[in-house]
């Protein structure tokens, strides 16, 4: 059984996700603790922002979706603002995830 099928495809957003920049708060340790609204932001986000892109990835396919992933800490902050600020000039979904 493969990852993707372990969590059941989210109904649509009852709101399309307006661009801008979203701080995504992310489960712990159990995978199912994710909320609607956090899935809602995570499929429309064009660029995901993350401390761990492993842990982050492993998430992000749980749930079949993809998008753009970028490691976001201390050694790399500065390069990740840059493209998250080019990216939210551009009027794409940025979320920052924790």
């Amino acid at each position: 059984m493969s990852d993707a099928s372990l969590f059941p495809p989210t109904a649509p957003p009852a709101r399309p996700v307006a661009p801008g920049l979203y701080l995504v708060a992310t489960p712990i340790g159990n995978l199912r603790d994710m909320t609607l609204r956090a899935l809602d932001v995570l499929a429309a986000a064009d660029l995901v922002l993350a401390e761990d892109t492993r842990v982050t990835a492993k998430l992000l396919t749980a749930y079949g979706l993809k998008a753009k992933l970028e490691r976001c800490d201390d050694h790399a902050s500065k390069r990740a603002a840059e493209i998250a600020v080019e990216r939210l000039k551009a009027g794409e979904v940025v979320a920052l995830v924790s």
